[in-house]
C-alpha cells in the first residue's frame, strides 16, 4: 500500500469545504480534515507533498476529444490567430517555409490545422493553386477551425482522389466525402508514429489538471485499430496516462451490428459520439431550419435521417449501451429529436431515458426541443469555449447565423435549470486542452441570461463528465473519503466562493462552500502543479 498526505492547503470538497488536508492511500482517498490533525499522521505516510495553500480539487474529465487529430494538430503548423496566422498571406507564407525546408524526396503531407477566414483582411481561405505555388507541388492540408472543412493542394488532391467526390470544390475546398477522404491521408502515419501521437496528446491533457478524456473515434479520424489501442493502455492508472471513456462513431443497423462492434472493441463505453447528424456554423454546413445570414442559397446538410437515427438507438439501446450523435444546427436536432421519439415508441419512453443517451454540442436548444431531450433522458456535452472564440454580437456566429439566432446559442441556464445532465470538453483540436476556459465559458456566456455559476460549471466539467459516461458510481469526480484520488494540485491567485450565478464573489470562508480559483478575466489562469489518476501521478511539477 501506498500512501501520500496533501497538507497545509485547501480541499475542494462539499463532503468537508473547510478541509485543509487530505491523505490518499492505494489510490483512493482515506481521509481528509485539518492541518493539525494531518501534523499526526506524518510519521506514517510515504510522502508529504507540502502545499503552501495550493488547491487540491477533482481532475477534470473533458468529455469531448479527438486525441489523434489533436496531436496531429500540435505536430503541424498552427494556423491559429493565436499561433501568429494573421491572414491568408501569412498562412502561404507558412506553407512556403515548411516547403522550402523539405529535402527533394520528402513528400510528406504538410499539414496544418486552425484557419479561421473571418478573422482575416482577405474574408477568405487560400486557393488549391496557392497552395500549389507557396508548397512547390507538396501535398497540402489545411483544416478550417471547426475540422469540418479544409483547404487542399492539387497533389493532394491527386493522392486522396478527391475531384470526383461530393464535396470537392475545384479551388481546393472539401467538405463532406471529399473532406473524410483528405483527412484519411492527411493522418496516415505508422504504428509506432500514431502511439506516440497519442502519448503525446494525453501528457498534455494531464499537465491541463485532465484526468480522463472521452475519445470521439469516428471513420476519417481515426482507426478501430488506433481506439483499440487507447482502451487498452490506459485502461489500468498505473499506464500513467489519463483514462480513456470510448466511443466509435459508426451507425448500427441491428442490434447484432451494436454487438458486434462492442465485442471488437472491449472497453467500449458507447456507440455513436462524434455520428454526424450535421456540420459545423463556421463551415455553414450545420443544418439549420432557415437559411445561413451570410449565404442565403444554403442551411446546411443533414448526414443521418431520423429513421437512420431510430434504428440506432434502437439497436444501441437493445444492446445495453448508449448512443451518442453530433448535433449543432437546429434542423439537425428536430431530425435527431424525431428519431429518438421513434425509438421510443418502439422500445418505450422509459428504455430510452434509462439508457443515458446523449448528444454532442447541441448548440441551438429551443423550448420545445428543451422540453423533449428532458423527456427523453438526454445527457448533453457541451463546449463553452465554443461561446468565448465566437459567441457575442460581433462574433462568427452573429456573422453567419444574425445576432438574433446567435443570442440563443449554447443556452448553458435553460439547460441547467431544466435538470439536463451536463459535462463540459474542448473538442480538442477545435479548442485546446483547457478546462478552467470551459468553466469559465460557462459562467461568463456572452449572454448573461444564459451564465451558470462557476461552481455548477466545475461540476459538469468534473463529475460530469464521469456521469454522462455512466461511471460515477464509484463517487469518482468528487472528493471524499472512499472515493478514487482522481485529482488536480492547482497554485491560484485568489480562492473565492461565488455567491451566485452572476460572479457575486467572497473570500469569507465561513460560506461553507467549497473554494474555487477566482476566474474574472484580470485574473491569471490556475496552475497546474499535480494530477493523479487513482493517486498515480500522471503530471507533476511539485518538485
Amino acid at each position: 500500500m501506498t500512501s501520500t498526505l496533501y497538507r497545509h492547503g485547501v480541499v475542494h470538497s462539499p463532503a468537508d469545504p473547510f478541509a485543509e488536508a487530505l491523505l490518499v492511500e492505494d489510490g483512493v482517498v482515506a481521509w481528509m480534515g485539518s492541518d493539525d490533525t494531518a501534523d499526526g499522521l506524518v510519521a506514517g505516510v510515504d510522502e508529504v507533498v507540502e502545499l503552501q495553500g495550493a488547491l487540491v480539487a477533482p481532475g477534470f474529465v473533458d468529455a469531448h476529444v479527438h486525441l489523434l487529430e489533436t496531436a496531429l494538430a500540435a505536430d503541424g503548423l498552427d494556423l491559429t490567430l493565436a499561433g501568429g496566422a494573421v491572414s491568408m498571406a501569412t498562412v502561404l507564407d507558412a506553407v512556403a517555409h515548411v516547403a522550402a525546408s523539405r529535402g527533394a524526396g520528402d513528400r510528406r503531407v504538410v499539414h496544418g490545422t486552425g484557419w479561421d477566414e473571418g478573422a482575416w483582411p482577405e474574408g477568405r481561405p487560400p486557393t488549391r493553386h496557392e497552395l500549389d505555388a507557396a508548397g512547390q507541388g507538396l501535398p497540402v492540408y489545411l483544416a478550417r477551425v471547426d475540422v469540418h472543412s479544409a483547404v487542399v493542394s492539387s497533389a493532394l488532391a491527386d493522392l486522396a482522389g478527391l475531384r470526383d467526390l461530393p464535396g470537392w470544390s475545384d479551388d481546393g475546398r472539401v467538405t463532406g466525402a471529399a473532406h473524410h477522404a483528405a483527412r484519411d491521408v492527411a493522418r496516415a502515419v505508422t504504428a509506432g508514429e500514431r502511439t506516440a501521437l497519442y502519448r503525446t496528446a494525453l501528457a498534455n491533457a494531464a499537465a491541463a489538471g485532465i484526468v480522463s478524456v472521452h475519445e470521439q473515434s469516428a471513420p476519417h479520424v481515426d482507426t478501430r485499430d488506433g481506439l483499440r489501442e487507447l482502451l487498452a493502455t490506459t485502461a489500468d492508472a498505473a499506464s500513467g496516462l489519463p483514462l480513456v471513456v470510448g466511443y466509435r462513431a459508426e451507425a448500427c443497423v441491428t442490434v447484432d451490428d451494436a454487438r458486434a462492434l462492442l465485442a471488437d472493441l472491449p472497453g467500449l463505453t458507447g456507440i455513436g459520439g462524434d455520428l454526424n447528424v450535421d456540420g459545423s456554423i463556421g463551415s455553414r454546413t450545420a443544418a439549420l431550419r432557415k437559411p445561413y445570414a451570410d449565404a442565403p442559397g444554403t442551411s446546411g446538410t443533414l448526414h443521418m435521417s431520423a429513421e437512420q437515427i431510430a434504428n440506432h438507438v434502437t439497436a444501441v439501446t437493445r444492446a445495453g449501451s448508449h448512443a451518442g450523435f453530433h448535433v449543432i444546427g437546429d434542423r439537425a436536432l428536430d431530425e435527431l429529436l424525431l428519431g429518438l421519439r421513434t425509438a421510443a415508441d418502439v422500445e418505450g419512453t422509459a428504455a430510452i431515458a434509462a439508457a443515458g443517451h446523449r448528444v454532442e454540442h447541441a448548440e441551438m436548444v429551443d423550448a420545445h426541443s428543451l422540453a423533449q431531450i428532458v423527456l427523453l433522458g438526454l445527457r448533453l456535452s457541451v463546449q463553452p469555449a465554443f461561446d468565448i472564440a465566437w459567441g457575442g454580437p460581433d462574433g462568427m456566429y452573429a456573422t453567419r447565423l444574425g445576432r438574433g439566432r446567435a443570442a440563443a446559442m449554447n443556452p448553458f441556464a435553460d439547460l441547467a435549470a431544466a435538470g439536463v445532465p451536463l459535462a463540459l470538453g474542448s473538442d480538442a483540436p477545435v479548442t485546446p486542452f483547457d478546462p478552467w476556459a470551459g468553466v469559465r465559458g460557462a459562467s461568463a456566456h456572452h449572454e448573461a441570461d444564459q451564465r451558470i455559476s462557476v461552481r455548477a460549471a466545475f461540476r459538469a466539467a468534473t463529475r460530469g463528465g464521469w456521469r454522462l459516461a455512466g461511471l460515477d458510481h464509484s463517487g469518482a469526480g468528487e472528493l471524499r473519503v472512499g472515493a478514487p484520488a482522481h485529482l488536480a494540485v492547482w497554485q491560484a491567485e485568489h480562492l473565492v466562493v461565488q455567491a451566485s450565478r452572476t460572479s457575486s464573489w467572497s473570500a469569507d470562508p465561513r460560506a461553507g462552500s467549497p473554494l474555487l480559483p477566482d476566474l474574472g478575466p484580470d485574473e491569471p489562469a490556475p496552475r497546474c502543479l499535480r494530477t493523479t489518476r487513482a493517486g498515480v501521478v500522471l503530471h507533476d511539477v511539485l518538485g
